[in-house]
C-alpha cells in the first residue's frame, strides 16, 4: 500500500521543549515508477562492455515524466558505463536482477587534467558516475543495483579506488576518485528502492537541492572503505530519507550546511543503519543546519550514533534538531556532540553554535561514550533530554552544555525511574540479496509425485482432475509384442484399398469409416518414405500405427508445411489426398483450409485427435527447411555470420509442426522419431479446461526452438531431446500449462543432447521457456509506449488493451529428473524468460506459484482478490524443477 507520510513533529511534545516543527515541509508519499520511454536489455552476465553510449542516448531522447529502464534477460544481467548525466524530468530505473556497474577506467571520469585515479592537493579530478544538475523531477529507481566497483583495481593501476583513498590519508593528500551519484541545483529528485554498492567515494551527494526523497534505498559498502558516506544532503532543503538500510565506511547520513547555503526541513524516518559513522550533522555547518527530525532509527554497529560535529573553521548555527525513538546497539559513541571536531592548530572565526537539540526516547543497549560539548561558556550547547537510557556504565562527558528535561529542570542520562524505549525487534538484519536459485531441486519426497504412474493417473477438468489409472509401460506396445494388422501400408505393394494401401492417410480413412466400437485397430506401415499428411480424427476406436522395423528411421512420414503457407497453396499441394477421405478427416482438412494462412495450428504433418492412439517404430517429419538449415535465400550459417544484415534479411524462421497430439487422451508413442526445427511436437488439450495425457517412451525429438510445446500432460521416459543449434538461442520446450493443472511436461531418464555446432558449444541454450500463451499485452515490466496499459479483460487484445485471467494462468510446468543434461544447456540459468522486458509478450520465468503471486503483485494485481484465485499456495506449487540430474 502506498502510504502518505506527512512529516510533522508531535506538536505537544515540541511545544513542551520549546522546539520548532522539524520536518520536510512537503507531503511525501511512497514513490512510484514512471512509465518507460526506453527499455534497454543487458548484453552480458558480468561487467565487461561499455553501455554508456546507448544509456546516455536513451536518457537524452527521453521526454520528461518518463524513465529509461535497464533490464536483465535470462543470465544477462550486467551493464557497465562511464559517467552518465540525467536529464530534467527523466528517471533511470535499474530493474530487479540487473546491475549497473561504474567503469574502472579513470580516463572516462577525468575532468581534463589527467588526475582522476591519482592523489594531489585538490582532490577534484573526477566526474561523478551519475550526475544531475539543474533538473526537476528526475530520479534513480528500481530494485536493481548500482555498483561503483570501489574495491576493483582500476585500469592501468595496481590499486583500487579505495586503496587510492586510503593512501591519500597516509600521505595527507586528497584522492581523485569519483562519487557514485551527485545531484546539484535541482528540485524534487527521487531515489526509490535502488541498491547502491561499493562507491569509490560518497554514494549520494545532494547539493543545493530543494526537494529530495530517498525511500527504500539500500547502501552497502565495506566498513573500511574510506570516505564512502551514504547520503549527504548539502545546503539542501525539504529532504526525506525513509525506510532505508545503510551500511558503509563513513557517515551513514551526513547533513551539511556548507558555503552554498543552509540545510533545513529534513526528515530521517524509519531507517536502519549498520556499519558506518552514524547519523551525522556536519562537519560543515557554517551556513547553518535547522529543522531536522530523526525518528524511528535503529543503529547497530556504527562507530558513532547521534552525532553533531563541527569546529571553528567550518562551524555555524545548528538548531531545532529532534531525535525521537532511536535504538542503538554496539555503538562506540551513542551520542556525540563535538564542537572541536578535527580542530585546526590555528583557530578560526566560524564558531559552532548548537541549540534546541532534543533527544526523546533514545535507548542504547550497550554502553559507550556520551559527549555533550558546547564551544565555550558564552556559546554553550543547549539540549533537551527526555527518556535517554544508555545501558551499562557509559562514559559521560559534558562541557559547556545546558541540558534540561523539558520543564526547566537539569537533565541526565539514565534518570532514575525512566522506562527505556522498547527496542525488541527494532534491529532488523541488513536485507541480503539472495541470488535467485535458477535450478530449483525437488526433494526425494517431491520427486515421488512425478513417477509416471502418478503423473498419468489424472485427467479431466483442469484443477479438478479425476483419477483414471493408466500404465502405458504395461501395454503390449511398450513390451514390443507383435500385432496382427487389420491394415497394411506398403509403398511397394499393389494396393487393393481394402486391407492393403500405398497411403497412410487413406488407410486411416478406411479404418475410421469401418471402425467397430470397442476394438483397437492396428495399422502396420512397411518401411519407406511416405510423402503425405496424416490426420487421425476422434473415432469410435483407438488406432495403433506401427512398423515392425526396429529402426524408426526406416519408416518415415514426411511433408513440407509451415505456418505462413496460404490456404490456396495448402489446398493446391494437399487437397487431392483428402478428396475421398472420411467426413471426420475432411472436417480437419476444412479447419485448416478455412484460414487465410495455415498458422502453427495447421502446420502439422501428423495430426492426432484419436483417444488411445498409439505409434511405434515410425518417424514423423516436417521437412520444412530441413535441407537448408531453416534458412531461405543464399545466406546459410556456414558462410553468413549470424548478425550480418544479409543473414537477418534472408533467414526465415517459421513454425512447422511434425506431430500434433490434439486433445487425444492416453496417446502413446514407442520408439518414434520426431523431426523438425521450430515447434516439432505440439501437445495440447483440445479444451483449455480439460487436460489429457501423452506418453513418449524411448523416443527421439529434435528441433531448434520451442520444439516441444503445449498445455497437456506429457511424460517422456528414456527419450533423447536433441537441440539443433542453428540459432543463437534455443529453448527445448515451451509449456503453457495452466497453473491449476496438477502436471505439465515431465522428462525422466532422458538425454538432452545437441548437434555439436558452434552455437551449442557456447553453453547458453535453455531447457525451456514458459509460453505466455496468446498474450497480446503484458502487465509485467515496462513498455516504452506512451499511454500503454494492460488490464484484466475478457479478451487478449493488443497493444494497449486487455489480457484474460486465463492467459495469465498459463504458467507452464516442466520437471526434469534422473536425466543427463548436455553442456549446451546454460548451467546456472536453464529456464528462460518469455521475451525481453519492453515487449508486449514479456514475462519473467516463474519457478513456482510464489513467483506467480509476486510478479502479479508487482504488476498491481492480487491473485487472491483481483483474479479470484483464493489463498496463496503453501507450500508453493512447483512449476519448474529438477531432480537427480547429471550435468555435462
Amino acid at each position: 500500500m502506498k502510504t502518505p507520510v506527512r512529516l510533522l513533529a508531535a506538536a505537544a511534545a515540541l511545544a513542551a521543549c520549546g522546539g520548532a516543527h522539524a520536518q520536510d515541509t512537503r507531503t511525501v508519499r511512497e514513490p512510484t515508477l514512471p512509465p518507460a520511454c526506453a527499455v534497454l536489455v543487458a548484453d552480458t552476465a558480468s561487467a565487461g562492455m561499455n553501455d554508456a553510449a546507448r544509456i546516455q542516448s536513451a536518457i537524452d531522447k527521453c521526454p520528461a515524466g518518463r524513465a529509461v529502464y535497464l533490464s536483465p534477460f535470462n543470465e544477462k544481467t550486467a551493464f557497465v558505463s562511464g559517467p552518465l548525466t540525467l536529464k530534467s524530468g527523466v528517471t533511470l530505473v535499474v530493474d530487479a536482477g540487473a546491475t549497473l556497474y561504474a567503469s574502472t577506467n579513470p580516463a572516462l571520469f577525468d575532468r581534463g587534467n589527467n588526475t582522476c585515479g591519482t592523489n594531489d592537493q585538490s582532490g577534484r579530478g573526477c566526474r561523478p558516475f551519475i550526475y544531475a544538475e539543474d533538473t526537476r523531477g528526475s530520479g534513480i529507481m528500481g530494485e536493481g543495483v548500482i555498483d561503483g566497483q570501489g574495491g576493483h583495481r582500476i585500469d592501468g593501476k595496481s590499486e583500487s579506488w579505495w586503496q587510492i583513498a586510503r593512501r591519500a590519508q597516509k600521505e595527507k593528500t586528497r584522492q581523485n576518485v569519483p562519487r557514485l551519484i551527485e545531484v546539484s541545483k535541482s528540485q524534487d529528485f527521487t531515489m526509490y528502492r535502488i541498491t547502491l554498492r561499493n562507491s569509490p567515494n560518497f554514494h549520494a551527494a545532494i547539493s543545493r537541492v530543494d526537494g529530495f526523497t530517498a525511500w527504500g534505498v539500500r547502501i552497502d559498502t565495506p566498513h573500511d572503505a574510506r570516505n564512502t558516506d551514504g547520503i549527504d544532503p548539502i545546503s539542501s532543503r525539504n529532504v526525506t530519507i525513509a525506510h532505508s538500510y545503510i551500511r558503509t565506511g563513513d557517515d551513514n547520513v551526513a547533513i551539511k550546511g556548507g558555503n552554498s547555503g543552509p540545510s533545513e526541513n529534513i526528515s530521517i524516518l524509519h531507517n536502519h543503519f549498520y556499519s558506518g559513522h552514524g547519523m551525522s550533522i556536519g562537519s560543515e555547518t557554517n551556513s547553518g543546519v535547522r529543522n531536522v527530525l530523526v525518528e524511528d532509527l535503529s543503529m547497530d554497529g556504527t562507530t558513532s550514533g547521534l552525532r553533531i560535529k563541527s569546529s571553528d573553521t567550518r562551524g555555524g548555527e545548528v538548531k531545532d534538531i529532534v531525535y525521537r525513538d532511536v535504538c542503538l546497539n554496539n555503538v562506540k559513541k551513542p551520542i556525540e556532540i563535538d564542537t572541536h571536531y578535527e580542530q585546526q592548530a590555528t583557530p578560526g572565526n566560524l564558531v559552532p553554535q548548537f541549540s534546541d537539540v532534543t533527544f526523546e526516547r533514545v535507548h542504547s543497549l550497550t554502553p559507550g561514550l556520551v559527549q555533550f560539548q558546547g564551544y565555550d561558556q558564552e556559546r554553550p550547547l543547549r539540549a533537551t533530554l527526555r527518556d535517554v537510557v544508555i545501558e551499562g556504565k557509559p562514559t559521560v562527558r559534558v562541557e559547556f552544555a545546558r541540558l534540561t528535561n523539558g520543564d526547566g529542570q537539569p537533565a541526565q542520562i539514565n534518570r532514575p525511574g525512566v522506562k527505556p524505549l522498547n527496542c525488541d525487534g527494532r534491529f532488523a538484519a541488513f536485507p541480503q540479496e539472495q541470488a535467485p536459485n535458477k535450478r530449483p531441486q525437488l526433494t526425494a519426497q517431491q520427486a515421488k509425485a512425478y513417477e509416471y504412474r502418478e503423473v498419468l493417473k489424472y485427467t479431466g477438468p483442469v484443477g479438478n482432475e479425476r483419477i483414471d489409472p493408466w500404465d502405458p509401460l504395461a501395454d503390449p506396445l511398450a513390451k514390443g509384442e507383435k500385432f496382427k494388422p487389420d491394415y497394411i501400408v506398403d509403398l511397394n505393394a499393389e494396393a487393393d484399398n481394402r486391407t492393403t494401401f500405398n497411403s497412410v492417410q487413406a488407410t486411416v480413412s478406411e479404418a475410421v469409416s469401418n471402425a467397430r466400437a470397442g476394438r483397437r485397430v492396428y495399422i502396420q506401415v512397411k518401411p519407406g518414405v511416405y510423402n503425405e499428411l496424416v490426420y487421425v480424427p476422434a473415432a469410435a476406436v483407438p488406432i495403433t500405427l506401427y512398423s515392425d522395423a526396429a529402426d524408426a528411421a526406416a519408416t518415415r512420414i514426411t511433408a513440407n508445411l509451415q505456418a505462413s503457407v496460404t490456404s490456396a497453396a495448402y489446398v493446391q499441394q494437399f487437397g487431392p489426398q483428402f478428396a475421398h477421405a472420411a467426413p471426420s478427416i475432411q472436417a480437419m482438412y476444412d479447419e485448416v483450409k478455412a484460414k487465410p494462412q495455415v498458422t502453427t495450428h495447421g502446420s502439422q504433418i501428423v495430426w492426432v485427435r484419436n483417444h488411445g492412439f498409439q505409434a511405434r517404430n515410425i518417424t514423423f517429419e516436417n521437412a520444412f527447411n530441413k535441407d537448408r538449415g531453416n534458412a531461405s535465400g543464399e545466406c546459410v550459417a556456414a558462410n553468413c555470420p549470424e548478425q550480418s544484415v544479409e543473414a537477418q534479411l534472408n533467414r526465415v524462421r517459421s513454425q512447422a509442426v511434425a506431430l500434433r497430439v490434439d486433445g487425444a487422451d492416453k496417446a502413446q508413442f514407442e520408439n518414434v522419431r520426431l523431426l523438425g526445427f521450430q515447434d516439432t511436437l505440439y501437445i495440447n488439450n483440445a479444451d483449455e479446461d480439460q487436460t489429457v495425457r501423452s506418453f513418449f517412451n524411448k523416443s527421439y525429438v529434435e528441433g531448434d526452438v520451442d520444439f516441444i510445446f503445449g498445455d497437456s500432460i506429457a511424460y517422456f521416459n528414456e527419450c533423447e531431446v536433441k537441440t539443433l543449434s542453428e540459432r543463437g538461442s534455443s529453448y527445448a520446450a515451451a509449456p503453457d500449462t495452466s497453473r491449476r493443472a496438477r502436471y505439465g511436461f515431465v522428462f525422466n531418464r532422458c538425454r538432452f543432447t545437441n548437434d555439436g555446432a558452434p552455437n551449442a558449444k557456447v553453453g547458453k541454450f535453455y531447457l525451456a521457456r514458459q509460453w505466455f500463451h496468446n498474450s497480446r499485452c503484458t502487465p509485467y515490466g515496462a513498455m516504452p509506449v506512451e499511454g500503454y496499459s494492460c488490464k484484466i479483460g475478457d479478451a487478449d487484445s493488443a497493444p494497449d488493451g486487455t489480457i484474460r485471467k486465463r492467459t495469465l494462468e498459463r504458467v507452464g510446468k516442466m520437471v526434469v529428473m534422473n536425466s543427463t543434461i548436455g553442456s549446451h544447456i546454460n548451467k546456472t540459468n536453464p529456464w528462460a524468460d518469455w521475451n525481453k522486458n519492453g515487449t508486449i509478450a514479456h514475462r519473467r520465468v516463474q519457478l513456482s506459484s510464489d513467483d506467480y503471486w509476486t510478479n502479479l503483485a508487482k504488476a498491481g494485481l492480487d491473485p487472491a482478490t483481483s483474479l479470484g484465485d483464493g489463498p496463496r499456495p503453501s507450500p508453493a506449487d512447483i512449476y519448474l524443477g529438477e531432480y537427480n540430474n547429471t550435468i555435462e
